[in-house]
């Protein structure tokens, strides 16, 4: 039987927006996608380093006399014979600003970024499903896990995938990964053109080892050039704000964050996301939040939001007295999803066994619809639920805590809950992470394993 009733107020909306369809991806794998804007970029830089070379190489010499306006003449010539072009296409109608004349930064597509709770992009348990838990307990902002900019460029499916976007994401960013000029203005030209997102974010703060030694995530921080130019690039192409994530540095005796904030406020980022750590320390330290209260005065006015160890509503009150624009919470989300709320609300919740686990069963639903029901659909959805459970088993319930607040790193001591589902939940054991996964989804298959991807 059909809902006449539902089917009808779902007719004609679009639920998950910024998929691939397969004749753009067939145009993505044979080079047919134009790319005129960030040849036009590109093109400059080119003249430049040409430039350089000429100047290395002694062919430039002293200008003679008039040299100044001969050069100033041509560059009129050049811009006169460009605009005396004729369009490849005839246009009918009214001549629009949009035609001729391209948008400055303040003419831009704005996000307002003040004192919004962000959902920090979250490599593999990012997804869509948890997305959609997060804004359910309050999250203002979302974005996507880090998406390769020369896979997307591919047309990759596992990339594109992560570009899909939930029409309960109101205000929805994609973080992209990449270290040379070219890819990434393209890759920022096809998120401008082909998808539907309201900020674009570079990272540069990945502490992967095998991002880092290919020049991009936190090896963007030692490489400006590379970044500058980056950075440069993207702007000229896209017609929404354009920010950065980055650490406090490398080395944590040798920070850098403070000195590369105001460049990269003439270079045009819209806001910056820091890190309280160095890539050397990844998660082994407490994130230095004075530090990030010295960086946030010199990004003024360009908003700049903190990052790390915010795991409840007073650690993010101490967060927010350092004068941050906002606060960005990645794995205080993934062991209790509903930090959201208690922070805007300012209380502890003392949420039951039972709630979390409907929380489960709203993720286990969300990731059926994304990923399908088939067998296919089932065992996706169970991995992501179990790398899920890989973080969640880390709360512990309020009602049982000796001081309150937890924080976020301190060890686990071993304890009953008060129930057989709460003890249950507070297992370290895949085994018992695995048992609730068949609560949800069923038995699992013969021989199956599972070993969890770790952040640490």
């Amino acid at each position: 039987m059909e809902n006449a009733e539902l089917m009808k107020a779902y007719e004609g909306r679009i639920v998950v927006k910024n998929s691939l369809s397969k004749d753009f991806q067939f145009r993505l794998r044979k080079h047919s996608v134009s790319f005129k804007m960030s040849a036009e970029y590109l093109k400059t830089l080119s003249d430049k380093r040409d430039k350089r070379e000429d100047q290395r190489n002694g062919d430039a010499c002293a200008d003679p006399p008039g040299g100044e306006q001969q050069a100033s003449t041509e560059a009129q010539l050049q811009i006169q014979a460009s605009s005396n072009k004729q369009p490849p296409v005839k246009t009918i109608g009214p001549l629009t600003d949009a035609d001729v004349i391209k948008l400055r930064p303040c003419e831009k597509k704005q996000v307002d970024f003040k004192d919004k709770l962000y959902l920090a992009p979250l490599t593999t348990c990012g997804n869509l499903p948890f997305r959609r838990v997060c804004k359910r307990f309050g999250a203002d902002i979302t974005c996507t896990a880090m998406v390769m900019c020369t896979d997307m460029l591919q047309g990759e499916d596992s990339e594109w995938d992560l570009l899909k976007r939930h029409e309960s994401e109101d205000v929805f960013g994609v973080q992209v990964e990449g270290c040379f000029p070219d890819t990434m203005t393209q890759c920022a030209e096809l998120i401008n053109n082909y998808t539907e997102v309201d900020f674009v974010d570079i990272n540069s703060g990945c502490p992967i080892e095998s991002v880092y030694k290919k020049g991009g995530g936190s090896g963007l921080m030692i490489r400006t050039q590379n970044l500058e130019q980056i950075i440069n690039g993207m702007n000229y192409v896209l017609d929404i704000p354009l920010t950065i994530k980055i650490r406090t540095g490398f080395h944590e005796n040798n920070r850098i964050a403070h000195e590369l904030i105001p460049e990269m406020k003439k270079w045009g980022i819209s806001m910056v996301t820091l890190h309280g750590r160095s890539r050397e320390h990844r998660l082994s330290t407490l994130a230095d939040w004075d530090y990030i209260n010295t960086c946030s005065q010199l990004a003024r006015p360009v908003p700049l939001f903190g990052n790390g160890d915010i795991l409840s509503y007073e650690d993010a009150m101490k967060a927010r007295q350092t004068g941050v624009s906002g606060i960005v919470i990645g794995r205080g989300a993934l062991i209790k999803p509903w930090i959201f709320t208690e922070i805007k609300e300012s209380r502890h919740w003392d949420i039951s066994s039972s709630e979390r686990l409907d929380i489960l069963k709203d993720f286990t639903n969300f990731g059926l619809e994304h990923w399908g029901s088939d067998t296919r659909g089932v065992e996706k959805t169970r991995n992501f639920l179990l790398e899920w459970l890989s973080f969640l088993y880390n709360y512990i319930p309020v009602g049982l805590l000796e001081r309150v607040p937890q924080k976020i790193n301190e060890r686990l001591p071993y304890y009953l809950g008060r129930n057989y589902l709460e003890s249950l939940m507070a297992s370290q054991n895949v085994e018992d992470w695995v048992r609730i996964s068949e609560m949800l989804l069923g038995p699992v298959p013969k021989n199956f394993s599972f070993k969890a991807k770790s952040y640490k």
